[in-house]
């Protein structure tokens, strides 16, 4: 049987874990989409973090990011504040219940995680992270990793 090619590959494993995270987001019946998890995530780890920077990061029309994040504000899970660099701009917080959401998350990712590493040894998975880092370098210049 022949082995599948680096794309066939790639594709495969980013299509399993999303697949996986957003059934177990579902059976843990979290009330966010896959974009809501990502946004959510952007507010809470990224340092600055406006509706565009999410935008740039996530590769998405700021008018879609936008509407997300209203579901969020609307949600109570996240602030806006006045950007004092930018008065054009908002820049974007985390409430305490967008905070205990986000390790809600965590800990489905942490279980999800293990699943798809189980039979890996540390060293492996630290080869592959590795490994796709330096890939994303390749392709995407310096931008630090999305959580």
């Amino acid at each position: 049987m022949q082995r599948p090619s680096l794309s066939h590959a790639l594709q495969q494993v980013a299509h399993a874990y999303r697949g996986h995270m957003a059934q177990t987001i579902r059976e843990a019946d979290l009330p966010l989409p896959g974009t809501h998890v990502r946004a959510l995530k952007a507010v809470c780890y990224m340092e600055g973090c406006t509706a565009q920077r999410i935008a740039q990061r996530m590769r998405r029309d700021k008018a879609q990011i936008t509407r997300v994040l209203n579901d969020l504000l609307e949600s109570g899970l996240i602030l806006k504040a006045c950007n004092p660099a930018d008065k054009r701009s908002q820049l974007l917080h985390a409430t305490p219940a967008g905070e205990a959401m986000m390790l809600r998350i965590q800990t489905l990712e942490q279980q999800t995680l293990a699943r798809m590493t189980r039979d890996l040894t540390q060293e492996e998975v630290e080869h592959f992270i590795r490994i796709a880092w330096h890939m994303t370098q390749n392709l995407e210049g310096d931008l630090p990793p999305d959580n």
